[in-house]
């Protein structure tokens, strides 16, 4: 089982650290690792994001898988593995992207919305599709295209999710959440991400048993 594997079933939420200053990035892994949280994302639209991935895998790469967000081009791509990121994020499906990813032993996680763009995703080797933006998307619907999608696909459901919306999501299909501005702004302190990192979490493991 690789690492991502372990991560993926130790705790499927997704830490995306949009606005993420180099100077916190240990501060802030460390308050998410200590609340249960095993997959980071920083985006590449914040401030100097290899740098960040750079200082996290360093000293959380053991334990926890970190790459990148809003990965667009081939060439961040080869950035984000440099820096020792292990999953490649975007908001689009990108070919190149993925064979670029692949090439480096990556996991590609790209947003889709539809059923055919979600078969188009598997077929380019998407690790975990990303439902995006969630907003647009009721947990209908996530349960029509989770009765047509391969038994073994990975939905990651991503925009605008809170610790009270997940169950209904997860009882529609859904595998994991990426979680944005409800967990972190780069205006949150350490006490206030401490917060809602563990509401998170406490949430998502109650909803198991539902």
């Amino acid at each position: 089982m690789t690492l991502f594997d372990r991560a993926f079933v130790a705790n499927p939420l997704i830490a995306i650290l949009r606005g993420l200053e180099p100077s916190r990035a240990l501060d802030v892994a460390g308050i998410l690792v200590g609340a249960g949280f095993r997959i980071i994302e920083v985006p590449m639209n914040s401030p100097n994001p290899l740098t960040s991935i750079e200082r996290i895998a360093s000293k959380f790469g053991d334990s926890v898988v970190v790459g990148a967000g809003t990965v667009l081009t081939e060439n961040e791509v080869v950035a984000v593995h440099g820096a020792g990121g292990q999953i490649i994020v975007a908001p689009n499906m990108n070919s190149n992207v993925a064979a670029q990813a692949s090439a480096l032993d990556m996991k590609w996680c790209p947003g889709v919305l539809t059923p055919t763009e979600a078969f188009a995703a598997l077929d380019l080797g998407a690790a975990v599709l990303k439902i995006f933006p969630a907003e647009l998307v009721s947990p209908k619907v996530i349960s029509a295209m989770r009765a047509v999608l391969p038994k073994d696909a990975l939905l990651a459901v991503v925009g605008g999710i809170t610790p009270e919306t997940m169950n209904d999501y997860r009882k529609a299909g859904a595998d994991s959440f990426g979680l944005g501005s409800a967990l972190f702004k780069p205006s949150y302190d350490m006490s206030e991400l401490k917060v809602r990192s563990e509401t998170f979490v406490t949430a998502f493991e109650k909803g198991k048993n539902l």
